[in-house]
């Protein structure tokens, strides 16, 4: 990703890598040898040690069928409520691909509700 990036950007977009690869079912080597990096770099991205360029950033997405600005997002919005993913991801009668698309639903919705705050809270400043 372009421009400075904090620890914290660092380990939020760590962190929706791999939530997002264990939702897809994806062992760490796996999706290291779909997005065409290795092993080591991705568990270095995923602890939140290395930020990764644009181009690793969308080779994941594309390995994890997702947009590459869902990542980008990551570094900059709050992080998602942990129980809300957890109760999804904890759920036995979903499938994976379930648990996929509700894990999305949700974030668009957080994303719609995050742009409204910032916009209010422009109109009002």
């Amino acid at each position: 990703m372009s421009g400075p990036w904090s620890p914290e950007s660092a380990a939020g977009l760590g962190e929706v890598i791999r939530k997002r690869r264990e939702l897809a079912e994806l062992s760490m080597r796996r999706l290291a040898a779909l997005s065409g990096i290795s092993n080591p770099y991705l568990s270095q991205i995923e602890r939140g040690l290395r930020f990764p360029s644009d181009e690793v950033v969308e080779a994941i997405a594309n390995s994890l069928r997702l947009s590459a600005d869902l990542l980008h997002r990551a570094t900059a919005d709050p992080p998602a409520s942990t129980a809300v993913l957890d109760a999804i991801d904890d759920d036995p009668d979903l499938t994976a691909a379930q648990r996929r698309s509700l894990t999305e639903v949700y974030q668009a919705f957080r994303q719609v509700t995050i742009r409204r705050r910032r916009t209010r809270g422009r109109g009002t400043a």
